[in-house]
């Protein structure tokens, strides 16, 4: 497995959501962002779309491919479903954190290439929507719990809010991708995120990749605005 911790370029480490409701729009803005950009992330909106070839097509192109398809299932089912993400030359593939789930994705992985990343809570999740789900840890005490599981699942890496990000790097050690999403440039509307940060402040509590979609996607310039947050980024 490709050691995901330490990108090369900050351009390594920006990760561009196509959270686009039709293909064409999504061709249009990696035409708009070629040069600027070198990782995407595909998830439900757009992989229902025909999004899935496109993955395709932009990894055979060599560009890399974030899979956010947050896998939850039996754990045969996990297995294949990761045994094809593999064949289709996915960079990243994430699933749930739930330890079962995660090592029938390691071991389905195992041998290639596929950074499987466990999602601990998500960045839309506040302590009351955790209590509502029925947990009973507060968002940060269930982010580390499920982290340290990743951890002995051999998992790739973590997906967290980059508030947490210090404290998972602890946990992880310096070896595993921490992916944070709930990126917000400093000024700009939080949307439907709870826990977001700056991308500089991602950086320095110990990000490896920073997710950012409308930030960039609904930007009248969005390669100016990938920019700006790679300029944010080497602030760090």
């Amino acid at each position: 497995m490709i050691n995901f911790a330490e990108a090369d370029t900050m351009r390594d480490r920006l990760i561009v959501g196509l959270d686009l409701p039709t293909l064409k729009e999504a061709e249009r803005a990696v035409r708009e962002l070629e040069g600027a950009v070198s990782f995407y992330k595909i998830g439900y909106q757009l992989a229902f779309a025909g999004g899935l070839d496109f993955a395709r097509e932009l990894a055979s192109g060599g560009t890399k491919v974030f899979l956010d398809m947050k896998l939850l299932d039996i754990d045969n089912t996990v297995a294949k479903g990761v045994e094809n993400v593999v064949k289709m030359g996915m960079t990243m593939l994430t699933l749930h954190a739930y330890p079962k789930t995660m090592r029938a994705a390691v071991e389905a992985a195992k041998g290639s290439e596929l950074c499987l990343l466990g999602v601990t809570v998500l960045t839309s999740m506040d302590e009351q929507d955790v209590i509502d789900a029925g947990y009973e840890y507060d968002p940060h005490t269930l982010v580390l719990r499920r982290s340290e599981q990743a951890l002995h699942a051999g998992m790739g890496g973590i997906v967290c809010s980059a508030e947490e990000a210090e404290a998972v790097r602890r946990i992880v050690g310096p070896d595993m991708a921490v992916v944070t999403p709930g990126i917000r440039p400093s000024g700009s509307d939080h949307g439907d995120q709870k826990r977001v940060v700056t991308p500089a402040q991602a950086i320095r509590n110990g990000s490896s990749h920073l997710v950012v979609g409308r930030p960039i996607v609904a930007a009248p310039d969005r390669r100016a605005a990938a920019e700006a947050i790679l300029a944010e980024m080497q602030s760090a």
